[in-house]
């Protein structure tokens, strides 16, 4: 009885997926039925990536509205308005409502500033 090795085992070593392959009679027939199946493989690897750093970056970008994450606080009875984001806070909303944002504007700016400094140092 003569026999033959046709069975193969195919690794793809970046990212170690093995795929092994002895459905054929023929080894050349394994090796392309094999190589079909790793390229399959690879490709639902990188999707699975992507897919998984999409999802990443979508949660980070997504914001609870919880009412830790307000923004600002506009309070008419005390003529206060409170920046929570910066810090900013003063009792001239009148004045801001009438047009004069510098003050809260400034305050923005001076935040990213600082934040664009602490990137830098780290």
């Amino acid at each position: 009885m003569n026999t033959t090795d046709s069975a193969v085992r195919i690794t793809h070593l970046p990212t170690g997926i093995v795929v092994a392959m002895q459905n054929e009679k023929s080894q050349l027939q394994n090796r392309e039925a094999g190589m079909r199946v790793l390229r399959a493989r690879i490709l639902a690897h990188k999707q699975e990536q992507i897919d998984a750093e999409n999802s990443a970056q979508r949660k980070s970008q997504i914001r609870t509205m919880d009412r830790s994450e307000r923004i600002r606080t506009y309070n008419y009875p005390e003529n206060r308005i409170a920046d929570h984001r910066t810090g900013y806070k003063a009792y001239n909303l009148d004045q801001v409502m009438n047009g004069d944002l510098e003050p809260v504007i400034q305050s923005a700016i001076e935040m990213d500033e600082q934040a664009r400094l602490d990137a830098i140092g780290d």
